[in-house]
């Protein structure tokens, strides 16, 4: 349990690398293509269709949600593997709530299950790796709204 404890504390060192590897500085470009079709591109040329009709693309709060959940994962899993975990699986369920009837409509809160298998996962380590997270590290949930709520759970190895 020591040894645990050592690795657990020893993560904020570790993140270094890995979060100054992000950029200050994002561009992309949203282009309007028919109706209410548009077509986002990122400055690395990645492309996400945006349909408020929902029928050639996503609605534009569904990647911002993904985003959120893409957040927390990338996080947890690093943190996880400077804890010595062996992940085999990782996977989030993310749903958002958006409460508002007249706008703006935006997300209120966000139940985030994390699915972990692997070895040595340990109750201990996915909540350290939540909390900090969450508490420090993810920069989507921290450009949200503050009173937006955040439920995670988790599950381990089933």
């Amino acid at each position: 349990m020591q040894e645990e404890e050592k690795t657990v504390h020893g993560l904020e060192e570790a993140v270094g690398t890995y979060k100054t590897k992000v950029a200050t500085v994002f561009k992309g470009t949203v282009k309007w293509e028919k109706d209410l079709i548009f077509l986002a591109r990122t400055q690395k040329g990645y492309e996400i269709d945006y349909d408020a009709n929902v029928e050639w693309g996503c609605q534009p709060s569904e990647p911002f949600m993904l985003s959120l959940g893409a957040c927390i994962a990338t996080d947890c899993v690093m943190f996880l593997q400077k804890m010595k975990v062996e992940l085999t699986e990782f996977k989030v369920d993310i749903t958002g709530t958006k409460e508002r009837q007249e706008p703006p409509h935006y997300f209120t809160g966000f139940d985030i299950v994390l699915h972990i298998k692997g070895k040595d996962v340990s109750e201990n380590k996915v909540k350290r790796a939540i909390a900090l997270s969450k508490d420090k590290y993810c920069g989507i949930y921290h450009s949200l709204r503050s009173d937006v709520k955040l439920n995670i759970e988790y599950k381990i190895n089933e």
